[in-house]
């Protein structure tokens, strides 16, 4: 059998990169001779883009505890149905958020309870080796989000108060979990940003530049 892939997510609040860094880091690894997959959330399975569309348009207006059931549906079909199998075939798997997301974005942004979103990740029986938060100021991130040019999303649209909240909450969620998780200053340029990622995961997972 192929030895197991590891499994490696990058997290951070709106504007942050995340997209841009999941993208570069997945070249970089293809680049040394691995398999890689690259995949995001919500989303990433057919079932999981579905509910993607459900929840970020912002049509319906969710109670909360169904918003954070919503996207745990959403990441167990993900994690069944491209995730773990991907991992399983050795392949190494990039992921433009994952369960670190919900906890921030709907425990500490919005107050749903944190020791249910923390169960329902266990029940996933699935963690990332190595989680890379990309840390950047409320300021850049309206700023980024604002140059855009494009129709914001819901949680976008949720302001300055919000997104004090989330870069709060992913500074703690990195602090409470060191042994996984890298902080990485995302306000440079997308080249220096993409040294800092790749020099982490060197570091961690031992992969050659």
């Amino acid at each position: 059998m192929p030895r197991r892939g590891r499994f490696i997510t990058i997290e951070g609040t709106e504007g942050a990169g995340k997209s841009t860094q999941a993208r570069r880091l997945d070249a970089a690894l293809a680049a040394t001779g691995l398999a890689v997959l690259a995949t995001r959330e919500p989303g990433g399975s057919a079932g999981a883009e579905r509910l993607r569309g459900m929840l970020l348009s912002g049509d319906v207006d969710w109670s909360l505890p169904a918003e954070v059931l919503l996207h745990f549906a959403a990441r167990a079909d993900h994690v069944e149905k491209t995730i773990r199998p991907a991992l399983e075939a050795g392949r190494w798997v990039v992921c433009d958020r994952f369960a670190d997301s919900t906890m921030v974005y709907q425990g500490y942004g919005q107050g749903a309870d944190r020791s249910t979103i923390a169960a329902l990740t266990a029940m996933l029986g699935l963690m990332p080796d190595l989680t890379l938060v990309l840390d950047v100021s409320v300021e850049t991130s309206l700023a980024r989000l604002a140059s855009r040019g494009t129709q914001a999303d819901r949680y976008e649209r949720l302001g300055r108060d919000f997104f004090t909240r989330i870069r709060e909450g992913f500074r703690a969620v990195a602090e409470a979990a060191p042994e996984r998780c890298v902080v990485i200053d995302g306000e440079g340029d997308a080249d220096g940003v993409a040294a800092y990622v790749l020099d982490a995961v060197k570091e961690r997972l031992g992969v050659a530049r």
